[in-house]
């Protein structure tokens, strides 16, 4: 996938708990390594308002409703939202980015609900769109493996960067960092897979 240099990047989903936030998080501080970037939280939860209270990212974090504020200002723009939006929303969010995140686990329930809504972004003729598999549980598991076979068998576009499961992100989150700089043995294989990750939207 080559993109421009100027993006603005949204990460949505139709589940809950599917690592939506730290994906967020996480990308936004790749692309603030490349310039200057801005991470627009659109959950009701406030989960990358709050990651970002201890001032310890390398980007600026606001609220949705301060974007006007503040658009145009930033070379890359990352936005959060709410987990599960309606069809007028998901249109909103389809229409108003470079491209679509989602992200999902590889759980049957979580990959229904990914289905679900690339239905609904097909009925909206929005295709701008890629799948993040998250959370891929350690060997022997073959959970991640089986979930982009089924990615695949129905001809979707996703990642081929899967980001594992860590307890380092939840260290990160409890102190405000990227788990690059979480205080965790695999701090630094958790950053790897979300700097592949980024790697593949630029590549």
């Amino acid at each position: 996938m080559i993109m421009s240099s100027f993006m603005i990047i949204t990460i949505a989903s139709f589940k809950g708990g599917v690592g939506k936030t730290t994906t967020a998080i996480h990308l936004a501080g790749y692309l603030a390594k490349k310039g200057s970037t801005l991470l627009v939280d659109g959950d009701p939860n406030r989960s990358c308002l709050d990651w970002a209270e201890a001032g310890a990212l390398p980007f600026q974090t606001i609220d949705v409703m301060q974007l006007a504020k503040h658009a145009g200002k930033f070379e890359h723009t990352v936005i959060d939202t709410k987990a599960r939006p309606d069809e007028k929303d998901l249109k909103v969010l389809a229409t108003g980015c470079d491209l679509l995140v989602i992200p999902t686990t590889p759980d049957a329930m979580s990959l229904k609900a990914t289905l679900k809504m690339l239905a609904a972004l097909s009925d909206l003729e929005a295709n701008a769109y890629k799948i993040l598999l998250t959370m891929i549980p350690p060997p022997p598991s073959h959970d991640g493996a089986d979930a982009a076979r089924v990615l695949k068998e129905n001809k979707l576009s996703f990642f081929k960067t899967q980001i594992r499961r860590y307890t380092a992100y939840k260290k990160a989150a409890l102190h405000g960092v990227l788990v690059a700089d979480a205080r965790d043995s695999y701090a630094r294989e958790a950053w790897s897979d979300y700097q592949k990750f980024g790697k593949e939207i630029f590549r």
